[in-house]
């Protein structure tokens, strides 16, 4: 399966996996049905991660032929998909940090961090 055969929901996934391989496991979290625009203005562009994405990314994890080796696990809506190195997977993958998370409690998390700050900052 080659790059161009990918979605663009499962592009967003692997490049995130690719940004910051610096020696670590890469660990990208995702919910099946995510949407959410990123940026502002000309830089804007939107992540959707759909059920076709995540069946796109099980089939390119199985057939990559780039050489990397990676790990997909589901639990229900759930999806982490872990880059490994040395095509291992580690005995205790908590020690690891979520590198990316496209989740809708994540960002509702963000959200709700960014109000308590500026709340905090306009106080002051």
């Amino acid at each position: 399966m080659e790059w161009t055969d990918l979605t663009e929901g499962s592009k967003a996934v692997l490049e995130q996996t690719r940004n910051m391989k610096n020696d670590q496991i890469q660990i990208v979290e995702f919910e099946i049905g995510f949407e959410q625009e990123y940026g502002e203005g000309d830089n804007s562009y939107i992540v959707s991660i759909q059920e076709d994405d995540y069946e796109n990314l099980k089939r390119f994890t199985k057939e990559n032929e780039y050489g990397d080796k990676y790990h997909m696990a589901r639990n229900k809506n759930i999806v982490k998909i872990i880059l490994l190195e040395n095509g291992k997977i580690p005995d205790n993958l908590s020690e690891f940090p979520v590198f990316r998370q496209y989740k809708f409690d994540y960002l509702k998390k963000n959200r709700e961090t960014e109000s308590a700050e500026e709340t905090a900052e306009q106080e002051d």
